[in-house]
């Protein structure tokens, strides 16, 4: 704290304060602290009471009690009250560096660290120090490189899925170890990361992108507040998520073409996208978009509002002494809610899955989204609908936890 009110109010650089400049930063400060007083103050009658409080926390989607509110307000009120004035916030806050609420909660947002190989769809957000110091694009590396090794490590499973998604059915009902068995047969133990390297390639892209959408998006939704609320978050990381996915979608059908090529196929990712612009045109990088783009909804939307219930859920009945959840309670909320968040979005990935990769499979018929539900429902009943459900779920876990291990890691490397 003492370090940012004097890198804050140094003017001259010298490392210190001298008198002008701490009482300019305390001027400068005040401007900041009567904003977010008059943000709080709902009813503009100059006093806070605990309802206020509520209700400015559940609008950046934190739930509290009024008993716990007014915990916060024993700890400003001098006079007995139960309410606090402009006088009372800013001898409280003055000499505190704080300048917004949604600061004293960044830790409760979801994080890139929950990266389960699927497309996350809700982006970090970062306050204005960390977008002036560039402290965010280090976070959206080390993300990325978490990403890329837990990618990496679980790729076997994700390679199994997509071989069930496309290939099992009732009369070919593919297990998991026969799956692993019939890779290995087929072309060794090598074959078992076939798809990795494109999978982890698109991680960059696809990343900035969403960043720099977002950021866009909530400049036009137009909210005065540096995070956004829930439903906000929603739409801006659902309408971010499109965008990216849009982009980098060609490199999608790749990823899937080439997990499911066979041994001597291909002789790499240019190769296997000249093969199928000679053959099937352009278009072909394009197939599966419209599954693809319905999923990201009901994914992020679960994701999203699975992990606020659990992490709100939890401080209303454990934070007693402590705001802060904690990490293994984040983490416990991100792979619980990511896990939902999936299995609604699943049947859609599916078809996504096998519209990717119709002509690579002999004799597959082109059919469209509809005609594909109707055909599985047909054939194979619901179930039908989650095949490669098993390896998928199985990744879950070690994926957050190695991702989590590396993000920290990396952070710490990166100086972060």
């Amino acid at each position: 704290s003492e370090q940012k009110i004097v890198k804050a109010g140094d003017k001259d650089l010298d490392g210190q304060l001298d008198f002008e400049e701490f009482v300019h930063y305390l001027q400068d400060h005040e401007k900041k602290l009567r904003l977010v007083f008059k943000s709080l103050d709902k009813k503009n009658d100059g006093r806070i009471d605990a309802q206020e409080i509520v209700q400015s926390l559940r609008d950046l989607g934190v739930k509290i009690s009024e008993q716990q509110a007014e915990k916060i307000l024993k700890s400003m009120d001098k006079n007995g009250t139960m309410t606090i004035d402009w006088n009372e916030w800013r001898d409280y806050h003055l000499l505190h560096p704080v300048e917004n609420i949604p600061e004293i909660i960044l830790y409760w947002k979801h994080s890139t660290i929950f990266d389960v190989g699927e497309n996350l769809t809700v982006p970090d957000e970062f306050t204005v120090e960390e977008r002036q110091t560039g402290m965010w694009w280090r976070h959206l590396v080390a993300g990325g490189g978490a990403g890329a090794v837990s990618r990496t490590c679980t790729a076997p499973l994700d390679r199994l899925k997509v071989l069930m998604q496309v290939h099992a059915s009732r009369s070919n009902n593919m297990c998991i170890v026969g799956g692993f068995t019939q890779m290995i047969r087929e072309g060794g133990t090598r074959s078992l990361w076939r798809g990795n390297g494109i999978n982890v390639l698109k991680i960059a892209p696809e990343s900035a992108i969403k960043f720099m959408a977002y950021e866009q998006i909530k400049r036009f939704i137009g909210t005065d507040q540096e995070m956004l609320r829930i439903h906000e978050r929603l739409l801006a990381g659902s309408l971010a998520g499109a965008i990216a996915q849009s982009s980098i979608y060609p490199m999608e059908v790749l990823k899937t073409r080439m997990a499911l090529r066979k041994t001597g196929q291909y002789s790499g990712m240019l190769d296997c996208a000249k093969n199928i612009l000679k053959k099937e045109g352009m278009a072909a990088f394009y197939k599966g978009y419209i599954p693809n783009m319905l999923g990201i909804i009901p994914y992020a939307g679960i994701d999203l509002a699975v992990y606020e219930t659990l992490k709100n859920a939890w401080l209303q009945r454990y934070a007693i002494n402590s705001a802060d959840p904690g990490v293994f309670v984040l983490l416990a909320c991100g792979t619980i809610s990511s896990t939902c968040g999936q299995l609604a979005s699943y049947p859609l990935a599916l078809v996504r899955t096998r519209m990717q990769a119709q002509a690579s499979v002999e004799g597959a018929p082109e059919v469209t989204m509809r005609g594909l539900f109707k055909h599985i429902l047909k054939t194979e009943g619901a179930f039908g609908l989650y095949r490669g459900l098993a390896p998928n779920f199985m990744k879950v876990i070690p994926a957050v936890s190695i991702s989590y291990v590396v993000y920290e890691n990396l952070k710490m490397t990166l100086g972060v």
